[in-house]
């Protein structure tokens, strides 16, 4: 596979033979989300165009954006970047990188717009042409970002590894990557992976699953965990047919930036209080789909979630006890499961084992 000849026909659909969302083949770019009151609230002060060239396929915005320095690659026309900058207010920061002209040109020219709607001072937003493979490029430091986010659009990418290298590079410790993407369960085929239509529909470029697991791990993120998942129908028979038997998913993930985690879910007698002082999650907080936490209640949880929480902007939400001084062996009821063996219906939220 070409790179270059992928990059050019990647910036061409979203360019030029996509104008909004309604001329996607399928949804795998676009599937249906439930989002919360407080990203409903934004959404309501987002420019109409901008709406209009959203091709995401999750909620990637999470918890605790307050005063954030906030990351989004393949930012497109914006939209995802200036819900954003309204919840991480004008002392905060959103840098939205993307590759195509077209979209960059929609996400700048309503800027100031939403600096209006959301009454900042002073902008907090700005778009960048460029490469997510290669923050470099554009001058992103090492250890800068709070959060990084991406919707829809790693599987776009062809070096995946260095997309998830270089979000390591610029997060800083304990930042968090919290993405949706599109995954298969197998392998995608050479020759599927050629065609421009799968390719631009978000299909032909997915990760299979455990491969994005093994990536992940080797750019340094120890611990991926899965939040949400739901199956991809494509309502297309021409594409149907091409991709046959492989099934699709759209997974949303949260990786944390901590050294040494480790590699299963070790019992050291900690526990977690959540104290419900988020705003946009007052009862619970849901840290991934093995993880919910009540408001109040004393939830025992394994090494790496103590870490999650106690080394990242979560620190401040919960009450922590227990030390990593005395191991007890494996955490009862962990183990490392694949979101496609039960992904037949969206799935969050589920209390149960660490991973």
């Amino acid at each position: 596979m070409s790179t270059t000849k992928t990059k050019e026909e990647v910036k061409d659909y979203y360019g030029k033979v996509l104008q909004e969302s309604s001329d996607l083949k399928t949804n795998a770019c676009c599937t249906g989300v439930t989002y919360p009151d407080y990203v409903k609230e934004a959404l309501k002060l987002i420019h109409d165009e901008v709406h209009a060239r959203y091709y995401g396929c999750g909620l990637t915005i999470p918890h605790a954006l307050k005063n954030c320095k906030t990351l989004d690659l393949g930012s497109g026309a914006g939209r995802d970047c200036y819900i954003l900058s309204h919840l991480v207010g004008e002392e905060g920061q959103v840098i939205g990188i993307d590759m195509t002209d077209e979209q960059l040109e929609v996400a700048n020219r309503h800027l100031e717009y939403h600096q209006q709607k959301f009454k900042h001072k002073k902008g907090n937003t700005s778009f960048v042409k460029g490469d997510i493979e290669n923050l470099k490029e554009v001058d992103l430091k090492d250890d800068f970002f709070d959060v990084i986010v991406s919707n829809c659009v790693i599987n776009l990418a062809t070096d995946k590894d260095a997309v998830l290298e270089e979000a390591f590079r610029v997060l800083k410790a304990g930042g968090e990557l919290y993405f949706s993407d599109v995954y298969s369960d197998r392998r995608v085929p050479a020759e599927l992976v050629k065609d421009p239509v799968l390719y631009g529909e978000c299909l032909s470029g997915a990760l299979y699953w455990n491969d994005f697991i093994n990536i992940a791990k080797a750019a340094g993120f120890a611990d991926p965990r899965a939040v949400e998942w739901e199956p991809i129908t494509i309502e297309n028979a021409e594409v149907q047919e091409k991709v046959g038997d492989i099934k699709f998913y759209s997974i949303t993930y949260r990786l944390f930036k901590l050294k040494d985690l480790e590699p299963a879910c070790e019992d050291y007698g900690q526990s977690v209080t959540y104290l419900g002082n988020l705003p946009e999650a007052t009862e619970s907080f849901v840290l991934d789909s093995g993880h919910t936490f009540k408001t109040g209640k004393e939830t025992p949880v394994c090494g790496n979630t103590y870490r999650m929480l106690n080394e990242s902007r979560f620190r401040d939400t919960f009450e922590f006890r227990g030390t990593m001084d005395t191991h007890r062996g494996i955490f009862e009821g962990c183990g490392e499961s694949s979101p496609m063996k039960n992904a037949t219906a969206k799935k969050s939220g589920n209390n149960g084992g660490c991973c």
